[in-house]
Order: C-alpha cells, then sequence, then structure tokens
C-alpha cells in the first residue's frame, strides 16, 4: 500500500524512435529541426506582406544559404491591398459580401477609358489564386455592357501565384474576408533563400 501508481511509457518522443530523425546527409554547416511552429502578426517580403501568419513545417534545414523544408503549411491573410499591387493597373481588391470579391480596376476597350468593377468567387485553382468574376459592370449602358462584357470578364479575371510566398508553395484553400484573403499553402521541398 502507498506505493505511486506508475505511469505507463509515452508512445512518442524522445527515446521511442518514433520522434522525427535527423537526415544521415546532414552537413557540419546545417542545423536541422524535427518540426517548427511558427506565429507572426506580420511577415514581410520584398514582394508582400502576409498578416496573422500561423507556418508548421517539417524537417527543416538551416544553413547559410536559409532554410529548406521537407513540408511547410502555412495559413495568413493575404491582405487586398498586397494582391492588387500584384496584379497592378490600379486595380482595387474588396469584400463583396456573401463570400465574394469585388475588383475595380480603370482599363481601356476599343479607346475608351472605362472603369470595370466586378463581383466574382475565389477559389484556389492548381495552387494558384483564381478570382473568376460571376457580375461585370462597366458602368455604361446595358447594350455597352452586353457588347464588352466577354472582354471586360477577361480584364478582371485574375489567375496568378500568391505573393510574397516561396517557391514551391501552392494554394489549396481560400476565403474572402473583410481583411483580404485567408489563404491555406501548402509545399514539399521549400526553400527560402537568404
Amino acid at each position: 500500500a502507498g506505493k505511486a501508481q506508475r505511469r505507463a511509457p509515452s508512445r512518442s518522443g524522445p527515446g521511442t524512435g518514433t520522434e522525427p530523425q535527423p537526415p544521415a546527409d546532414l552537413t557540419t554547416d546545417e542545423t536541422w529541426l524535427g518540426t517548427v511552429d511558427l506565429r507572426g502578426s506580420d511577415v514581410v517580403s520584398a514582394d508582400a506582406t502576409l498578416t496573422d501568419v500561423v507556418a508548421t513545417g517539417s524537417g527543416v534545414r538551416f544553413s547559410e544559404s536559409g532554410l529548406r523544408a521537407e513540408r511547410l503549411d502555412l495559413d495568413a491573410t493575404l491582405p487586398f491591398a498586397t494582391v492588387a499591387t500584384q496584379i497592378g493597373d490600379g486595380a482595387r481588391l474588396y469584400d463583396a459580401g456573401d463570400g465574394l470579391a469585388g475588383i475595380e480596376r480603370a482599363v481601356t476597350i476599343l479607346g475608351r477609358d472605362l472603369t470595370v468593377r466586378a463581383e466574382g468567387t475565389v477559389v484556389a485553382d492548381g495552387g494558384l489564386l483564381l478570382i473568376e468574376p460571376r457580375t461585370v459592370d462597366l458602368g455604361g449602358p446595358d447594350f455597352l455592357d452586353s457588347a464588352l462584357s466577354s472582354l471586360a470578364r477577361s480584364l478582371v479575371t485574375i489567375r496568378q501565384p500568391v505573393p510574397g510566398v516561396p517557391d514551391g508553395l501552392g494554394l489549396t484553400d481560400v476565403a474572402v474576408t473583410p481583411a483580404g484573403f485567408d489563404a491555406s499553402l501548402s509545399g514539399t521541398d521549400v526553400t527560402i533563400g537568404r
């Protein structure tokens, strides 16, 4: 009586053989981390700003040349202004409600300067961000909108990589929020150079 009861050994963790193992080809100038979790309010690169970032990497190597992850999963908010800057030409993006994104941009069609406004769905398509218009408004009479809508639709259909993320990360899911696009990205053999 009075003996403390022993807990069963953990099924994973140090010494159990189930934890990630360092690679056999680890060089003397590399540091290896089995799993890395990162949270950041802002991640800024030369190309973009991401907010509310949560990243999980596995098989991560650090060296003088940068970081390489066997697998990297990233969730972040991509502000509308970041995507609009990548689109260029003064494009403006916004939350159009009901899960749709709005886009407004100045274009020249048949020699006329027009402002095209569109609302569309946003999806991850082959690792890219795709904004596909449901409605297009050229701000003119209905007959003009109808006659030029396919041309205008092509000017506000956006298909592009997510700006500011390293090669190897592809968009897997996206939703429109008042702050921008809530994006989930994943990739294998992702390299971030110095």
